[in-house]
């Protein structure tokens, strides 16, 4: 199953991109390096046309330095990793637990596709992305990073539901806010809990009810199953901030027109 496994172990929707699209991005970016350099080349010819021959060697090296590395990984740092022929083709290099891209991840990118990618025209780097089931390249294995896909139909969330058996239990009782990361860690699981081994879906659904119930008063019923008491928590939650967010609307409509209306009862003027 593609996606990241995160420390509550919900599986996010991560999935790797395919060897040809990132094929195709290396190649939109290399096209993007070689106008780069070609522009760099020119003006390197006209500043340098009178030096040494020492030092036409050492600026040389660096402009090969800056294509090859600097500008890789400079661009890779400051996008989160959507280069110009990523972002094209709607892919972002991510760490392995799916957060951004840093300087050091990027650096090392950089430093291992000198070799993978323009010593070897990039052999290596697209055998090694063919054969690894996350179509990792060898710069991807040593910095901890691969390619996922960001663009694409979205998926349709499962609807939270009330269970019926729990309506009145849910109405009735006192429901502490939850914390934000427990209550997506939550929301997550009842997504994915079809896809989840049996195993994982017990442990996990045992584990979150267990951290829900300190913020409910009182418990449910003896013999509620977990995913029912979870999800019977969102759902009322759900509905509570619904309802106190339209009564908000409703007190700031009043005091809006309360506002807007003449002061010492002078009535408004007929329209």
């Amino acid at each position: 199953m593609d996606g990241i496994i995160t420390g509550e172990g919900v599986v996010l929707d991560a999935r790797p991109t395919s060897a040809a699209t990132r094929l195709l991005a290396a190649l939109l970016d290399l096209l993007l390096l070689a106008v780069v350099g070609f522009v760099l080349l020119i003006a390197l010819g006209a500043v340098a046309g009178g030096v040494s021959e020492e030092l036409g060697r050492i600026a040389a090296i660096v402009l090969v330095a800056t294509i090859t590395v600097v500008i890789p990984t400079t661009v890779d740092t400051l996008t989160r990793g959507r280069s110009l022929g990523k972002l094209a083709t709607g892919i972002r290099i991510v760490r392995d637990d799916g957060g951004p891209l840093v300087f050091r991840q990027a650096l090392i990118r950089a430093l291992v596709g000198f070799v993978e990618l323009w010593l070897t025209l990039g052999t290596v780097a697209l055998i090694t992305s063919i054969v690894h089931p996350q179509g990792k390249r060898v710069g991807d294995i040593l910095a901890g990073t691969y390619a996922v896909r960001v663009r694409g139909a979205a998926k349709v969330r499962v609807p939270l539901v009330m269970p019926p058996h729990l309506a009145g239990w849910a109405h009735s009782a006192d429901l502490a806010r939850l914390p934000d990361g427990l209550a997506l860690s939550v929301r997550q699981f009842l997504g994915r809990t079809a896809s989840l081994h049996p195993a994982s879906r017990v442990q996990l659904g045992s584990q979150l009810t267990a951290e829900v119930q300190r913020y409910v008063n009182p418990l449910p019923p003896l013999g509620t199953h977990p995913e029912a008491f979870l999800a019977a928590v969102l759902a009322e939650r759900r509905d509570r901030e619904l309802t106190a967010r339209l009564r908000a609307d409703q007190r700031d409509a009043v005091e809006s027109s309360q506002l807007h209306r003449l002061p010492h009862g002078v009535p408004d003027p007929a329209q």
